[in-house]
């Protein structure tokens, strides 16, 4: 006769581990106050501050929205114009350690700096974003004497090369430049300034 020999009953008992509290900063940015995290939700340290920052989000989605009408609005020539302003505000950080263009004022004048085309817009459209064809003068030039376009093109090639003045006074596709173009453009120049003032150029 076999005897069976029970087996004590033993029950695993796993510890109970109490979550971790961690700490977080309110995101409100006015306060940014330490508090404990109670759950995913959990965003601010007080209630005043949870609604203040679903105000901001509130204003800041009404805000982009208010933004993407205004965009959906503007007409071609505002995209020109806005293009243009991007383009330029490159080309004098770009210069900003250059004297004028087309006389000997040096990069200490404290006068007005412009962005001044050597092709104008109006007779090379095609142009008009080009940077070789884009540079730093001073206002006297760019506004009294039309660019005073002769030291301008013998400065241009010391500064870019024959070959490039050639291709820029060489003929031009006619362009027209769609809205998505310059928006492109506006965005690829904007980058560039970026990259510029970081020192990436």
């Amino acid at each position: 006769m076999t005897l069976s020999v029970r087996k004590p009953d033993f029950k695993r008992i796993i510890p109970k581990v109490e979550p971790k509290k961690r700490t977080r900063l309110c995101a409100l940015k006015s306060c940014r106050k330490p508090f404990l995290k109670q759950s995913s939700w959990h965003i601010a340290c007080s209630t005043d501050c949870a609604i203040a920052v679903v105000a901001e989000k509130r204003e800041k989605a009404d805000r982009k929205d208010r933004q993407k009408r205004l965009t959906a609005l503007k007409t071609r020539s505002d995209h020109l114009k806005l293009t243009q302003v991007a383009v330029n505000a490159l080309v004098r950080w770009r210069d900003r350690n250059d004297g004028c263009i087309s006389c000997d004022k040096p990069a200490t004048w404290d006068g007005q700096w412009h962005a001044s085309h050597f092709k104008s817009v109006g007779s090379s459209p095609a142009l008009r974003f080009d940077l070789n064809n884009i540079h730093k003068a001073c206002s006297v030039c760019n506004n009294w004497l039309s660019g005073n376009i002769g030291p301008y093109r013998a400065r241009l090639i010391i500064k870019i090369g024959q070959s490039e003045v050639d291709r820029l006074e060489g003929p031009q596709e006619p362009r027209k430049w769609s809205i998505d173009e310059l928006a492109a453009i506006r965005s690829e120049y904007k980058l560039k300034m970026k990259e510029i003032k970081n020192g990436k150029e």
